[in-house]
């Protein structure tokens, strides 16, 4: 019986070898890595989309030019997320910076060749920033609290919009923040989806929704050629590059430090810098380093073993493709939709940004002041000499944050 047994053991490992073996897509197509993929790519876009869609739109851009920026965007994010994971075999995701589509999106006056120049610019800034090794220096001169307080007087403008947007439609306004408000407490992954959803068929029934505009686009992609503006590159491109790297870059390492994983940094600011200046006229406007979708990807339920959570990363590289075959479906669906909807839908969609990054800005009681002047003069939306607002609050809270460590240190000594 004992010979009977241990033959019986053998044909049975040696079937679960052969399975394991002769299907290696098994390996790939786990249940977990399509779950944690697919949840992955409906955060990152279903928050992003439409602050991407304002921000093209605000520039002047066509449906076309409009398409190529989707197209771009899911194309390079897709393949450059799935180069950087299987090199060092760590789940990385490139992403978009969602805060500097709405930097763009708030930014009046300026040409779209000249914002893509500006978005060159800071990818320039990037690719510098990776090759000279300052991103630390970086980190420690620009105080987070006084970035974050940047981004949250740009983001500002965003929020009120839910409000304002009432003036055209309260009851649909009112019926997507009471459904964001339901869907968040119990599936908060897929509130934003819900809210998209409601808002939608609401429209339906009403009549202001555009079925006329409805058809399908094949993905393009479609070269603006970039002019560079001094006033331009100081109030967009400066901007546009800190905010990404305050509140997308140094998070997104953050992140993955937090769940044990440490790929060289350098590479990575490297890859996004060079992919937006080349890129950029086509409508990638800035590559950075994800943080909160990329954490989808990284926690014990995808896989026990954290050496194979880049795989995940891998399958969500192969769905963004999906969104490249649709990136013209998109922009049709943004242009059918009412604008009070998509006020809503943008001002819903940064409420959690917006939060922390005012929680940031004055967790800090000694430099509260310099973040509160900057958080001001970048809501303000003035513009000196052709320059935006964002640069003229940042500066200012520079200045008063350096002043009043000049005066603690006098005091001191």
């Amino acid at each position: 019986m004992s010979r009977v047994r241990i033959l019986l053991n053998s044909v049975t490992m040696v079937t679960q070898f052969q399975m394991q073996t002769s299907n290696p897509t098994a390996k790939w197509l786990q249940p977990s890595y399509l779950t944690a993929s697919f949840t992955m790519l409906i955060v990152s876009w279903g928050s992003a989309a439409v602050i991407i869609f304002q921000a093209a739109n605000s520039l002047g851009a066509s449906n076309t030019q409009i398409t190529s920026w989707f197209t771009i965007l899911a194309l390079l994010s897709g393949l450059a997320s799935m180069a950087l994971s299987w090199r060092y075999r760590v789940p990385i995701y490139i992403a978009w910076s969602t805060p500097g589509a709405a930097l763009i999106a708030l930014t009046s006056g300026i040409p779209l060749n000249e914002a893509l120049g500006a978005a060159m610019f800071a990818g320039l800034l990037a690719l510098l920033l990776g090759l000279s090794g300052l991103f630390a220096w970086m980190v420690k001169h620009i105080p987070a609290n006084i970035a974050a307080a940047m981004l949250a007087g740009i983001l500002i403008n965003f929020g009120m919009g839910i409000f304002t947007s009432m003036q055209t439609d309260a009851a649909m306004v009112l019926l997507m923040l009471v459904v964001y408000l339901i869907s968040k407490l119990f599936v908060p992954r897929y509130s934003l989806v819900l809210m998209l959803l409601v808002g939608a068929a609401y429209a339906y029934v009403s009549g202001s929704l555009h079925f006329e505009v409805l058809h399908w686009q094949w993905p393009s992609l479609e070269w603006v050629a970039p002019v560079f503006h001094w006033q331009t590159l100081l109030s967009l491109g400066v901007p546009l590059f800190l905010i990404t790297l305050s509140t997308q870059n140094i998070p997104g390492v953050a992140v993955l430090h937090s769940h044990g994983y440490r790929p060289p940094v350098s590479p990575i600011m490297v890859s996004t810098g060079l992919l937006t200046m080349l890129f950029a006229p086509f409508g990638a406007f800035m590559l950075n380093l994800a943080a909160i979708s990329a954490a989808i990807c990284m926690g014990d339920d995808v896989d026990p073993d954290p050496k194979q959570r880049y795989k995940a990363m891998l399958v969500n590289g192969v769905m963004n493709f999906g969104v490249v075959l649709m990136g013209g479906m998109v922009v049709m669906l943004f242009g059918a939709l009412p604008k009070a909807l998509l006020l809503t839908l943008a001002g819903i969609a940064i409420l959690g940004t917006l939060m922390g990054n005012l929680v940031t800005a004055v967790a800090d009681a000694d430099t509260r002041e310099a973040a509160l002047l900057t958080l001001l003069a970048a809501a303000s939306g003035i513009q000196l000499w052709g320059i935006s607002s964002a640069f003229w609050g940042l500066l200012i809270g520079m200045a008063v944050y350096h002043l009043n460590r000049f005066a603690v240190n006098r005091l001191q000594t």
